[in-house]
């Protein structure tokens, strides 16, 4: 039985909660630890004021390090007692986090664990290996345990979402104001610890049947000759469209990107398609509209020649994690 503090158990966790997924790698999280446990709170200073005015993809990143805490205090034994949205007044406090009893420290545990540092975007092509059909339903039963419904798209549906996915870029990238917020995220080498730095970008627009987000710049990681033919497509969604379904959303998305890492698939979100309005609703409609889209991913088997792109920055912990007296 370990004597550490809980508060040091806390603050170690939330340091593992730093390296999970962001949109555009802002980290618009921040924790506070106390006596009286760990709060998550959204940090609005790193919100996309123009691609995410309502904070949804904010909220869902801060979801996905908020499944990696989960993960992370797993590892060290301990069950997580989470309540979400605690604090109706106060819509940025996201989470608050109590330890729990202590539980057995399972391999799998442990597999989740490490697969944190492994788990990176690549927005190269995958590899023509389709995806098998167990490595799919184990990412799928990863998201949905965490209450949230996927769809996996079938063949037709996959190239609906090609030209949606090509509508929103278009959209995005003729907006003054959104290609003012994508060069100061985005491009150089993000010294300041945040943003996509060029290492992360392609050097050239890969061939795709569904094209990712046009960054309006290339990068340094070279593209390949690769096609995503293979990649399979899922979409998140759920019964409504508030910030506490988002949180779950990213809680989800964490999930099944550590369970694809641990399986060796490459995962890529999609999210100018849920920012965009016409193209969310096509999403929408593509759910037959029993459901509120949240989030597309792409998940396939990465192309053997390729080694994996390099991390992006992070944070220093002292920067998202406060100790409060």
């Amino acid at each position: 039985m370990s004597d550490r503090p809980e508060s040091a158990v806390l603050a170690e966790a939330a340091a593992a909660a730093g390296y999970a997924p962001s949109v555009h790698n802002t980290q618009p999280w921040r924790w506070r630890v106390s006596e009286r446990g760990l709060d998550l709170f959204a940090d609005r200073s790193r919100q996309l004021q123009v691609a995410d005015t309502h904070g949804r993809l904010l909220v869902m990143s801060c979801g996905a390090a908020l499944h990696h805490l989960r993960v992370a205090l797993a590892a060290q034994g301990w069950a997580a007692l989470v309540q979400r949205m605690p604090d109706p007044n106060d819509p940025d406090h996201l989470a608050h986090v109590d330890l729990g009893e202590r539980v057995e420290v399972t391999a799998e545990a442990m597999r989740l664990f490490q697969a944190i540092r492994l788990r990176h975007t690549d927005r190269r092509p995958v590899s023509d290996t389709p995806v098998a059909a167990e490595a799919l339903d184990a990412v799928r039963a990863a998201m949905t345990a965490e209450g949230i419904d996927v769809h996996v798209l079938t063949a037709d549906q996959v190239l609906e979402l090609g030209s949606a996915s090509a509508r929103a870029d278009q959209i995005e990238v003729t907006d003054p104001q959104q290609l003012e917020e994508l060069a100061y995220w985005v491009g150089g080498d993000r010294a300041s610890g945040v943003g996509v730095p060029d290492t992360a970008l392609v050097d050239s627009p890969p061939q795709t049947v569904v094209p990712g987000r046009d960054f309006v710049r290339q990068g340094t990681l070279r593209t390949g000759e690769g096609h995503d033919r293979e990649a399979a497509y899922a979409v998140l969604f759920g019964q409504s469209d508030e910030p506490a379904d988002w949180l779950r959303a990213g809680e989800a998305m964490s999930a099944g990107w550590l369970i694809a890492s641990e399986l060796g698939l490459s995962v890529l979100p999609f999210s100018a398609v849920i920012e965009v309005l016409a193209t969310r609703e096509f999403l929408r409609r593509l759910l037959s509209g029993v459901g509120s889209p949240y989030l597309v991913l792409r998940l396939g088997s990465p192309d053997p020649l390729h080694s994996g792109p390099p991390h992006t920055p992070r944070l220093p912990a002292e920067q998202i994690i406060e100790m409060a007296d």
